[in-house]
């Protein structure tokens, strides 16, 4: 018998435990597929190929250029525009743009200045004497004149930069300058982001434009290593293939810009000695512009002077292989710690703690901006903010569907307790834990001729009026706010200012014992009469719990209950219908509905001394 018992009981425990491993089962889950979707998420930027995150993260790196502003550009960079005004006054020959440049090549080099860019493709042939002349300025002065290429789809996603086809000067440009290629690396939405400092084309390897310039400048080979380029000293950070990531320096004629026309004419001559000047055409419909976010449209020239700067060393900008395995580690990092502080905390709490957790990596990303590192913020944020969407819909369902059990729990225990008392279980488990000393208005009812009707009515019928008079009892008590702790057959115990601070306690008690009157005297309906003795007295109660650790019932002791309990006996040798002592009646604010029928000093049972009791005849 002992063997089955115990069986019987593990059965109900079964779906229980596994009830309470489901949530744990499915958090694990939820963390392991918040690796899984981060490491997934870092994959392509870990090893530096495109993806679908590249133009959110364009858009987060514009907002910390804008935050941080534009940046001091190197001393040693100037550009000199053939713009509106230089072309408006140099129109008419054939080859005249071409003449114009040997002219303002001319007068940089008489300026002093160090090397210059021509940033010009000279790949059609064009007049011979203007491009021999031509040809000669650019001999006057190291130079280094546009070489453009042309990539097929995929080329540039990883490695070295290896163009499909060239697009080379003509050779008497060739002959007197170095050709470099000047092309440089824009995401989708066509703003630069990073510049080759090498190229691997049928040749070998050349150095871009940009580089090319800069070592020209410094007068030093440049040496590059897999994630730095040194160039006579100076350290500027490569990521993946070679390319240094590109710090726009700031809105258009933020680096020094002259115009051709105030260098002829020798105005400011004196400003291009010793510098890297770089040549390009800014005029309306001339040249190549790009979007940025300091302005819709930067000339090419200047993207390209911003390089040059770069590449002397000022305001380098990192992003390399361990600057996105930084990226990678905290993706996952973060999935995993933000999804889990919304599986462990409650919802209300453990989402803005994942916010907060994700809000401080995003500080910690502008912290190392301003220090001149480019971590990823698309990468980190769509890995981390996926799993918490994901965590905080399960931690939503698993909240709610204990919430609906709680709900169900608490309609169930109030079935077996007063709703108000249930109530207060429920808000707080340790109600009650430590008895407590109260005063509280006590009524103690129950039916007279009770044992007479049952024998008429029999079993069924005494069942009906017994639930009857419960339901009667239960909504004429609650509706005034007490609390029936007790049903004894025909009887009931209910005390008033529990759940208050009990001031009208009296006043309640005195209302639900004429109602419970009229309601039971109309409950046979024409068929029988439902008579009542009703006690009431208010006094000094012990509150406190019944029972073992795991069954336990609110209960009411103390010399009050007791003296409440006799008035039934009292009143019932009265004839009355209600019994009340004089210390319930004095403690109501207001005066009873009906003035008592009599009162009188009695002998109350197990007591010394007699109480002053007040009857109503009903």
């Amino acid at each position: 018998m002992a063997r089955r018992s115990r069986r019987s009981l593990a059965r109900p425990l079964r779906p229980m435990m596994q009830g309470a491993r489901a949530p744990l089962v499915l958090g694990a889950l939820t963390l392991i597929a918040a690796g899984v979707w981060a490491a997934l998420i870092s994959a392509p930027h870990l090893s530096a190929r495109a993806s679908g995150l590249d133009r959110l993260e364009a858009a987060l790196l514009d907002l910390r250029l804008s935050v941080f502003g534009p940046v001091d550009p190197a001393t040693e960079v100037a550009i000199v525009a053939i713009d509106d005004a230089t072309l408006a006054a140099n129109q008419g020959a054939p080859g005249a743009n071409r003449a114009l440049l040997a002219r303002t090549i001319d007068a940089i080099a008489a300026a002093g200045a160090t090397t210059v860019g021509l940033d010009v493709v000279l790949a059609d042939p064009g007049d011979a004497a203007v491009d021999a002349r031509l040809a000669e300025a650019l001999s006057q002065i190291p130079s280094v004149i546009a070489a453009a290429a042309s990539f097929s789809a995929g080329s540039q996603d990883v490695g070295v930069a290896r163009p499909a086809s060239i697009l080379r000067p003509q050779p008497v440009f060739a002959d007197v300058a170095q050709a470099a290629l000047v092309n440089i690396s824009t995401d989708a939405t066509g703003t630069p982001r990073y510049v080759p400092s090498v190229f691997a084309t049928e040749t070998g390897i050349e150095l871009s434009f940009a580089l090319a310039l800069a070592s020209r400048l410094r007068g030093v080979e440049p040496q590059i290593a897999a994630d730095a380029l040194n160039l006579g000293g100076d350290l500027v950070p490569l990521d993946v293939g070679l390319t240094m990531p590109l710090r726009l320096i700031g809105p258009e004629g933020h680096i020094p810009t002259y115009s051709a026309s105030v260098i002829l004419d020798g105005t400011h001559a004196a400003d291009l000695a010793g510098k890297a000047v770089l040549v390009g055409f800014t005029a309306t419909a001339f040249g190549d512009r790009f979007p940025g976010p300091y302005g819709e449209s930067v000339p090419g020239v200047e993207i390209m002077a911003g390089a040059v700067s770069q590449m002397l060393g000022s305001q380098p900008l990192r992003r390399d292989l361990q600057t996105r395995r930084i990226d990678t580690a905290a993706s996952v990092v973060l999935a995993l710690l933000a999804s889990g502080l919304v599986l462990l905390l409650p919802l209300s709490s453990g989402v803005p703690a994942a916010l907060a957790l994700v809000a401080a990596w995003g500080a910690a990303i502008l912290a190392a901006f301003s220090a001149g590192v480019w971590l990823s913020a698309a990468v980190p944020l769509v890995s981390a903010m996926a799993p918490v969407a994901a965590a905080a819909a399960l931690r939503y369902y698993t909240e709610k569907r204990r919430a609906s059990r709680g709900a169900a729990a608490l309609e169930a225990l109030k079935k077996f307790q007063s709703p108000l008392l249930a109530e207060m279980i429920a808000e707080d488990p340790d109600f009650l834990k430590q008895p407590t000393s109260r005063a509280l208005s006590i009524l103690f009812i129950d039916l007279s001729g009770f044992t007479l009707l049952s024998e008429r009515l029999g079993p069924a019928g005494t069942q009906d009026l017994l639930k009857n008079f419960h339901q009667i009892t239960a909504a004429g008590v609650e509706g005034q706010g007490g609390v029936v702790l007790n049903y004894m057959g025909d009887g009931a115990l209910a005390v008033f200012g529990m759940t208050d601070d009990g001031e009208a306690s009296a006043d309640q008690a005195f209302r639900t014992s004429f109602a419970l009157l009229d309601d039971l005297a109309a409950l046979g309906e024409g068929r029988f009469t439902v008579g009542c003795r009703i006690g009431l007295h208010h006094g000094e109660v012990v509150l406190s719990r019944l029972g073992g650790d795991h069954h336990q019932q609110v209960s009411v002791a103390g010399d009050s209950v007791n003296l409440t309990s006799r008035l039934l006996e009292i009143a019932k040798a009265e004839g009355a219908a209600i019994a009340a002592t004089d210390s319930v009646l004095q403690r109501a604010r207001q005066s009873p509905l009906r003035p008592a029928d009599r009162t009188k000093t009695v002998e109350v049972r197990g007591r010394d001394g007699g109480a002053e009791v007040h009857f109503w005849m009903g």
